[in-house]
């Protein structure tokens, strides 16, 4: 499936490129470039051969490029930048998520009901999944129930999650088939939510109580599975993003061989980066993959673990109890039994990356006490430790990141989310180091930025605005919500970009403009460098270039 000779192809291509070759394919003059190379940071202008960056510089200098079939692309002084990196998004669930009930911006529980009862009335007996439904906009702040859709969908299976994805709603048609019951004990690293008073399921579960029904439904086809990438992929070209880092196997390696597919097809437009889950380690490390392996579209080599849930579903492991419920969080079963540490461990010995979802603060240092203990036991390589979200940390635990050489991969658009409601979960001490970008950048620590789509909006624009704002989505942090943690556009930027790429192995081909690396960017209709920071959320983007080759324009 893969050729690791692409690899080494690549970077041997890109000079010969450079330095045998005076007549561009494409050349983008007149517009103001930001490189986010330290080397050479603005530019009027870049030339382009073979997909890859021949030059960069002022506009008179690339019209030296300029052939008989060279492509003159005038930037009309707008703002290029690197095409973005999204460093953590579910792909392909979001593809099927565009296709799925979306419950975002169900305001009340009627409307809940309302879009629910919709659906299946239009598809009767088939499931209705996807959702993303936020409780917190309620006005009552109630958690769902069954009882909400069960006269409505007497023989429609439904399954929608929260937001998050840590938890989800089930009504009586699910229960039943998954033969959850007032006597089904929780898993290990799961809960089955029950009516205080009768004992009975209520149709929430959380996390591992929810696998039982994710096997329940029907497998897509490999239609379905094209027909979701290339939604998703329209989505990414929209929003400038050129590279995905795909945290999540929907359908297990079917996401691979549909991007695959799309790529024979000459039809993947975003370069796609792929995790695999960590309990199948050893069959990546006997196929003989290491970080990273793949060519310059499809990359393989790095293994996803959960150390707890998330805030919103009260499951992210913390050393202090929520203010609002009596528990600590809930640890993974794979943490509590012990196969978590033994698996990256063996992963980490393979040369395969640790990328570890951890949010609370107990978490977060829970897996920084596994990863100086794996660098004790196996021999040095360069192995890029990455904790996913990264959300509260402990203050001792700052130093120790920098010190282990771990990458804080975080998604800035939940800072002005979950700030809407945090504090009544955690309380403010914890607070002030929850999402906290200037303590990481301050304290020397790698810090990358993504989405987590589809818990948050895809753009990079709105990370970018979360980032220097701070400013939450009900307005009522106008100043920023714990301002102090603000970062700068320039920092931001190179969150969605370089750092990025270094995060993934990448830095040597992507994340700058730079002669020899991939020639992907993308132009913004304002200038987030200059304009007021309030002003980025509006932001949007012009054009979007892959390889040199543009793949998206806005239409006005």
């Amino acid at each position: 499936m893969f050729n690791p000779m692409k690899k080494i192809f690549f970077v041997l291509l890109c000079p010969f490129i450079l330095f045998g070759q005076h007549s561009a394919d494409a050349v983008y003059i007149n517009g103001k470039i930001w490189t986010v190379d330290a080397a050479q940071p603005e530019a009027e202008a870049v030339a382009v051969s073979a997909g890859c960056i021949i030059a960069v510089g002022s506009t008179k200098e690339i019209r030296t490029f300029v052939g008989a079939s060279t492509r003159v692309i005038d930037l009309k002084k707008k703002r290029m930048m690197p095409g973005f990196i999204d460093n953590h998004t579910h792909f392909m669930s979001g593809g099927f998520q565009l296709q799925s009930v979306d419950l975002r911006n169900a305001k009340t529980e009627e409307e809940f009901s309302s879009i629910i009862r919709k659906r299946a009335d239009a598809r009767p007996s088939k499931w209705i999944t996807g959702g993303d439904w936020d409780h917190d906009l309620w006005k009552s702040g109630k958690l769902p129930s069954k009882e909400m859709i069960d006269r409505y969908t007497p023989n429609t299976p439904v399954f929608v999650n929260r937001y998050d994805g840590h938890m989800a709603l089930a009504n009586s048609a699910v229960l039943k088939l998954a033969g959850i019951t007032k006597n089904t004990p929780d898993p290990p690293g799961g809960t089955i939510v029950r009516d205080p008073i009768t004992g009975e399921p209520t149709g929430l579960l959380k996390d591992e109580a929810m696998s039982p029904v994710w096997g329940l439904i029907p497998a897509p086809s490999d239609e379905d599975m094209l027909t979701a990438a290339r939604l998703a992929l329209n989505e990414a070209k929209r929003f400038g993003v050129t590279s995905i880092q795909d945290m999540a196997y929907s359908n297990g390696e079917r996401d691979i061989t549909t991007y695959n597919e799309l790529n024979r097809r000459g039809e993947l437009t975003a370069r796609m980066n792929c995790v695999s889950y960590i309990s199948g380690w050893k069959n990546l490390a006997l196929s003989g993959i290491q970080a990273p392996f793949g060519d310059e579209m499809v990359q393989l080599g790095f293994v996803k673990a959960f150390v707890d849930g998330s805030l919103g579903s009260s499951t992210a492991l913390f050393f202090e109890p929520f203010l609002n419920e009596n528990t600590h969080g809930l640890p993974m079963d794979i943490v509590t039994d012990g196969r978590l540490e033994r698996w990256a461990t063996s992963a980490d010995s393979a040369h395969l990356q640790l990328r570890v979802h951890a949010i609370g603060d107990s978490a977060n240092s829970l897996m920084l006490d596994m990863f100086e203990r794996i660098i004790k036991k196996n021999p040095l390589w360069d192995r890029r430790f990455r904790i996913e979200h990264a959300q509260h940390i402990h203050p001792k635990d700052f130093a120790r990141f920098a010190k282990i050489g771990v990458i804080a991969s975080v998604q800035p658009y939940h800072a002005i989310d979950d700030g809407r409601w945090a504090a009544k979960r955690i309380g403010d001490v914890r607070c002030r180091t929850t999402y906290p970008f200037r303590s990481f950048l301050d304290n020397h620590i790698k810090m990358c930025f993504g989405s987590d789509w589809t818990v948050a909006p895809l753009d990079p624009l709105l990370g970018i605005y979360a980032a220097v704002t701070r400013r939450t989505t009900d307005g009522a942090n106008p100043n920023g919500w714990y301002p102090e943690q603000k970062i700068t556009v320039k920092e931001a930027i190179e969150c969605y970009t370089i750092n990025n790429a270094f995060a993934a192995f990448e830095e040597k081909e992507k994340g700058s403009i730079t002669p020899g690396k991939l020639a992907d960017f993308v132009v913004l209709s304002d200038d987030i460098l200059s304009i007021d920071h309030i002003a980025i959320e509006s932001v949007k983007v012009e054009m979007t270039i892959l390889g040199g080759k543009i793949i998206y324009q806005r239409t006005p």
